[in-house]
């Protein structure tokens, strides 16, 4: 089944509108030293999208026009882009609070070895991939051995102060489910992940988010080979929940591509969405004024409801109690 066949199905998800752009999140490319079951991007070591120097500059320039607070860094692996680092040190001494989304194990890998040491320097928040605190899930969703890369870099990130508790160094743990159910209550989640994490290993963390599977790429073309596809979108069609829709991320979040052009949300880019539902070509970060953004319509369709089901999923955790 085509990913186009995937989306888009029931085309009744309420229309909801911009407010003020908050956090800009760009993602450096699709390179990854893993390969995740549940990964949206496609993402992995065969990849070679990666985001040039010249498309970092423009959003550099973004971001200083538009003065936006928060710069949110995804990937693939985003830290395996050349010009990382560049666009951390450049965007920090701007003021602009820095996030990297880090799927750990990458802190392990040879030419990484200060990759740590650089995020802490530069006070960079660091949200890491950890969907279970169970070792045998963990590697059966990301791959034998990740589990314990993981602990060693969690182990890394609180040799630094990451997670200590005074707020400086901040680092996120994300839980994703193992297939296609929706996630358990995150603040009970949490604190079995803390008690068993604490008690196991002596690992310490600021907050974890739960985040729901998005049923596009890579997961929507395993569910449909398993028969699964429509079960769990029925799932999360009636799980929606209308007092979800205030705090979703694409209301405060712009979404950037590997080559500089911008979408509502990180799953929209997969999809090829473009930004409001407009131009099939697209809108590119060159040609964008932040204070239009405000009030524009966000194209939706079939896959926004896996970010207002049940207790609701953001790049930002869960969005109801």
């Amino acid at each position: 089944m085509a990913v186009t066949e995937l989306v888009a199905r029931y085309g009744d998800f309420p229309d909801i509108t911009r407010g003020r752009l908050e956090t800009l999140q760009v993602n450096l490319g699709y390179v990854c030293n893993q390969t995740c079951f549940h990964c949206h991007v496609n993402a992995g070591p065969n990849r070679r999208e990666v985001m040039a120097r010249e498309t970092v500059d423009e959003l550099l320039a973004f971001l200083r026009d538009s003065r936006i607070g928060s710069l949110d860094l995804t990937g693939g692996a985003p830290e395996m882009n050349p010009h990382f680092r560049y666009f951390v040190q450049s965007a920090s001494s701007m003021g602009v609070a820095v996030t990297d989304r880090c799927n750990l194990t990458i802190l392990e890998q040879p030419g990484y070895e200060d990759l740590a040491e650089f995020l802490a320097e530069h006070r960079v928040q660091v949200v890491a991939s950890l969907p279970c605190y169970l070792e045998d899930n963990v590697n059966a969703q990301r791959g034998d051995g990740v589990f314990r890369q993981s602990i060693a870099g969690l182990r890394r990130l609180n040799d630094l102060g990451y997670g200590g508790g005074d707020g400086e160094l901040e680092l996120t743990l994300v839980y994703n489910p193992l297939g296609p159910s929706l996630p358990p209550a995150q603040e009970e989640l949490e604190r079995a992940y803390r008690e068993h994490l604490s008690r196991e290993f002596g690992i310490r963390f600021t907050r974890l988010f739960t985040i729901a599977n998005m049923p596009i790429n890579r997961f929507a073309k395993s569910l449909a080979r398993e028969g699964k596809y429509n079960s769990y979108m029925r799932l999360l069609r009636e799980s929606h929940s209308d007092g979800n829709l205030a705090g979703v991320m694409c209301r405060s979040l712009l979404s950037v591509d590997w080559k500089g052009y911008v979408y509502d949300c990180d799953f929209n880019q997969m999809l090829r969405i473009p930004l409001g539902g407009g131009a099939v070509t697209g809108t590119h970060v060159r040609d964008l004024r932040a204070s239009l953004l405000d009030g524009m319509p966000i194209a939706v369709g079939d896959h926004c409801f896996g970010c207002t089901a049940g207790q609701g999923s953001s790049c930002g955790g869960a969005l109801g109690k």
